[in-house]
């Protein structure tokens, strides 16, 4: 496909539309994947959101009205199914937020998957300690290296509003980091 317009026409045309899909599993799967678990932080739950998301994607591409790009869209739908997943779970509604920030880290350093050193797991012990909407503007912009105009588009949040949440986060990192150095 020579552009974004072709593909998705290719995507909700019958005869093209298997095909078209395996390219864009083949294209975003592991994009998508590592910006879910910024989410939910495992990887099994992360799994589960991904395999979501595509069955979301693959039964609304009719519906896509393309106001977005294909990417936003889709990492929009990602971003709801990980909410969702973490309200399913309990982890935003029920949990004392240090209580969700020990039980994430704890999560992290034992799973297999990640394969981060001491300086990553300081790293996102600093995230968790920011406000939910600081650590998912943080998330997608730092790790995603999304516009603050995709992050608008994807949380629904106005840009001016992202922008002071992601440099008050920023702000806040380096902070925590230089209080561990410190130590």
């Amino acid at each position: 496909m020579t552009n974004e317009a072709e593909f998705i026409n290719a995507l909700k045309d019958n005869k093209q539309k298997d095909k078209a899909f395996k390219m864009l599993l083949d294209t975003y799967q592991e994009r998508l994947y590592w910006h879910i678990r910024k989410f939910v932080i495992s990887h099994e739950d992360a799994d589960d959101v991904l395999q979501n998301t595509f069955i979301k994607v693959y039964k609304n591409l009719h519906n896509f009205k393309q106001n977005s790009s294909l990417h936003t869209w889709m990492f929009r739908i990602a971003y709801n199914e990980s909410m969702n997943q973490l309200y399913k779970n309990g982890k935003i509604k029920f949990l004392d937020i240090e209580d969700q920030n020990e039980n994430s880290i704890n999560k992290l350093q034992a799973d297999s998957y990640f394969e981060g050193e001491e300086i990553q797991i300081r790293l996102q012990e600093a995230i968790l300690k920011l406000p939910k909407k600081q650590q998912e503007v943080f998330k997608m912009k730092y790790f995603d290296d999304l516009k603050f105009r995709e992050i608008s588009e994807i949380s629904g949040v106005n840009e001016a509003t992202l922008k002071s949440a992601y440099y008050a986060a920023v702000k806040s990192i380096e902070e925590f980091m230089t209080r561990l150095q410190t130590i």
